[in-house]
């Protein structure tokens, strides 16, 4: 990066915050400041719903995954349109005629004290820890690649955000989000057209992706009925539902955006646009990892993509180890390199057997590269064991700075800490709003000024970007993409809460204790179940792939209270009657 770069990263940024800071400069309603000024169009609100989701993670992580898999991963979100059409017919409505600041709230209503508690205190939990991980993720990767100290990269990101959030609530977050995602489209936008330019002259978009299907990274559909295969038709539709029922219907950090529209038809138009528009936008982030991937068949890549990294224990490997590997790879790179060109002048030529076999040839010189890929990751992981050695989180970003202009640099480096602002705004809003009014005020006896509440959720708020970026600073970077390690952290702890709402909703016989009782065992179970992201839990007996642990832990926490209910019931046990909701 040079002086320009760096220029237009602190003016994006500064500019951004600044902004959130004078458009709320005067906040000092709680109502407001909780769910917003009430007025807010249908396409802020679909905006700042994509934009509290989608983090830097998401547009660093899923080119890198495009790059390693292909389009695959898109099948994670099938699921996701059809969970937004049903929050907006059931969900949306009862939280509207509540008029309530947080959704847990309405357990409290529905159920009993406890079991609001146990919501919020799943959520409390699961996204705080997110909060974290959402600093921290893109920083790892910046500061490595870009040679900046990781502490104060964390910190700066961490504290700025946290300030304009505290000083704005829910409307800081709103007005800063739509800026924000600007930015990240125009730069993600910049980056594909700069690609699709520096492709060889003679490939045209057609040739790019005949190779790119070529080597499998266009396949987007696989209806393997395996329940271990991660991204499958099955696990997208089904384990993707539950999951975007979940993060959607029951996250206060989601609802809390959807729910500050001035109508029902407001509300229920800006979830209708991330309907959509969700399974595009991923489908393009991925897309521009798969032509990244084809890019790299006519360019030499590096046979490690973290290669600050790479360098470093290059210059301590004394045998020249790591060396020796990158100079096979380089030369395989170039004989693959040769054949597709055969492959591609033979389909111009309409020789479909010489086709066949120059790309034959390119799919073996392909799978020899990547075992060397894989050895010199093993001779990187013994020369230090410290280094985590799945590297496809860097492909993206050692793209931007090889071979994008200056400007454009700073444009992306600028998006990336757009959308961990964006993002971590949206959950410190949600963190603050839920511990004031599901923990303080109700234990506090509702007997202060509403000015009181206000001064507690920035108090909270803050304390909550505090806590946020302590998680970051101590957090270790998960041996997963960390899209997925975001992913799995979401559905180990998402099927719980999604049970209590459908519960609430649509069993209205079965009472707190029933479903408080039948939440917690539930949740046992799934971390016994999944031995998996450092839950080092003996039992491990349900080796699915993460997508399916929505839908089981739902079903079996829903199956339980209606056994326990029902169990109460033939007992005469408590009250037969449920509150109303």
């Amino acid at each position: 990066m040079n002086t320009l770069d760096y220029l237009v990263v602190f003016l994006v940024i500064l500019g951004i915050a600044g902004y959130g800071v004078w458009r709320t400069r005067n906040q000092r309603n709680l109502d407001s400041y909780m769910k917003g000024a009430g007025n807010t169009p249908w396409f802020l609100i679909g905006l700042s719903v994509m934009a509290t989701q989608a983090s830097a993670t998401t547009f660093i992580s899923i080119p890198g995954q495009g790059f390693e898999s292909g389009m695959k991963f898109v099948q994670n979100y099938f699921g996701a349109p059809f969970a937004l059409i049903i929050i907006a017919a059931f969900f949306l409505p009862i939280f509207t005629r509540l008029n309530i600041y947080s959704v847990y709230e309405f357990l409290g209503r529905r159920f009993d004290f406890k079991t609001r508690l146990l919501g919020v205190g799943l959520f409390l939990l699961q996204r705080g820890i997110g909060a974290g991980i959402t600093i921290y993720a893109p920083a790892i990767v910046l500061s490595t690649v870009m040679g900046w100290p990781l502490q104060a990269t964390i910190i700066a990101s961490g504290v700025v955000v946290t300030i304009y959030t505290v000083v704005g609530g829910t409307d800081a977050v709103i007005h800063t989000q739509k800026y924000q995602i600007g930015v990240i489209f125009a730069g993600m936008i910049t980056a594909f057209v700069i690609l699709i330019m520096r492709m060889p002259d003679d490939i045209t978009i057609n040739e790019a992706l005949t190779v790119a299907g070529g080597f499998d990274r266009l396949t987007t559909v696989d209806f393997n009925p395996d329940l271990k295969e991660r991204y499958t038709f099955w696990s997208g539709l089904f384990g993707g539902l539950f999951l975007a029922l979940s993060y959607f219907g029951t996250d206060q950090s989601q609802v809390g955006r959807y729910t500050s529209g001035h109508s029902l038809r407001e509300s229920r138009l800006g979830l209708m646009f991330n309907a959509v528009c969700k399974i595009p936008m991923q489908f393009f982030i991925l897309l521009l990892g798969v032509m990244i991937f084809v890019f790299y068949q006519f360019e030499r890549p590096p046979v490690f993509f973290n290669q600050v990294a790479w360098e470093r224990e290059v210059k301590k490997d004394k045998g020249q180890r790591l060396l020796a590997f990158e100079e096979e790879y380089a030369e395989i790179q170039g004989q693959k390199q040769v054949f597709i060109e055969r492959w591609l002048a033979a389909q111009r030529a309409g020789n479909t057997a010489a086709a066949a076999e120059a790309r034959g040839q390119a799919l073996t010189a392909h799978a020899t590269s990547e075992t060397v890929r894989t050895k010199a990751k093993a001779a990187l992981k013994a020369a230090n064991p410290a280094i985590e050695t799945k590297d496809s989180d860097y492909v993206f970003i050692t793209f931007i700075l090889n071979y994008l202009p200056h400007g454009v640099i700073g444009l992306l480096i600028a998006a990336f800490f757009a959308a961990t602002m964006q993002s971590k705004a949206g959950e410190l809003n949600a963190l603050g709003t839920a511990t004031t009014m599901d923990l303080y005020r109700p234990l506090h006896g509702d007997r202060a000024p509403e000015v009181h509440y206000l001064r507690a959720s920035k108090i909270f708020t803050a304390m909550w970007g505090v806590l946020a970026i302590l998680i970051a600073l101590f957090a270790n970077l998960a041996a997963e993409n960390l899209i997925e390690a975001g992913n799995i952290l979401g559905s180990v702890f998402y099927g719980v809460p999604l049970a209590l709402f459908l519960v609430a909703v649509f069993l209205k016989w079965v009472r707190g204790t029933a479903i408080f009782t039948s939440a917690i065992v539930t949740q046992l179970l799934i971390f016994y179940w999944y031995n998996a992201g450092g839950l080092k839990l003996p039992g491990y007996f349900l080796p699915l792939s993460y997508l399916w642990y929505n839908l089981i832990g739902c079903l079996v926490c829903v199956g339980l209270a209606a056994l326990i209910e029902a169990g109460m019931r033939s007992t005469g046990s408590g009250p037969v009657t449920s509150p109303a909701s």
